[in-house]
């Protein structure tokens, strides 16, 4: 290729002092022309293979709720205190049987000590009475529900697998056979042109 490039050069010097010359009015003794020769293609088929394989189609799992009513806590017996009723009755209650006494007074302005008579004094007291005594009672609990949502799998998942069959194809390429190339030939001159 170098080479080639080279000569090309020369060539190219060489055209161009003799057309120098020519202009100004020298005669020709040897003339050249660039003659380009075109790349060759052809058409070339191959056999393209193409590999089968598997396709496969996934489906995830569907999943629901459900709801049910479930026992949370069993029936049980257990026992509380019921607190004594009591009541406050009121009684009537001597509290000082009365009787003789001494006491001073001032009678036409002279002290003087007498001997007086005091009835007996009651008051009112209040006195708390137990209606119905402290007791224990048994208390049944009933059995206690309560309505409970749960995950459940409603379609599993699912995989189909597709099988792909190999294939086989013929493709038309071009390929170059020959590549383009450029030289020079020699121009065959008159006589009678040469001056």
């Amino acid at each position: 290729m170098i080479r080639k490039t080279a000569s090309l050069g020369i060539a190219g010097v060489a055209v161009l002092g003799m057309l120098s010359e020519t202009a100004a009015g020298g005669r020709a003794v040897e003339c050249y022309e660039q003659v380009n020769r075109p790349a060759v293609y052809d058409t070339v088929y191959e056999n393209v293979v193409s590999p089968g394989g598997q396709v496969i189609d996934y489906d995830p799992p569907i999943y629901g709720t459900v709801e049910r009513v479930e026992q949370i806590a069993p029936p049980r017996v257990t026992y509380e205190v019921v607190p004594a009723i009591t009541r406050t009755v009121y009684h009537k209650v001597k509290i000082d049987d009365g009787g003789h006494a001494w006491e001073w007074r001032i009678i036409h302005g002279r002290k003087v000590l007498c001997k007086i008579w005091r009835k007996a004094r009651y008051a009112r007291v209040a006195e708390t009475v137990v209606v119905e005594p402290e007791r224990t009672r048994r208390v049944v609990l009933p059995a206690e529900y309560e309505s409970v949502a749960r995950e459940v799998l409603v379609r599993p998942e699912r995989r189909r697998i597709t099988e792909i069959a190999p294939s086989y194809q013929k493709v038309a390429r071009r390929v170059m056979v020959q590549e383009g190339s450029t030289s020079w030939r020699q121009v065959h001159i008159p006589k009678h042109c040469r001056y």
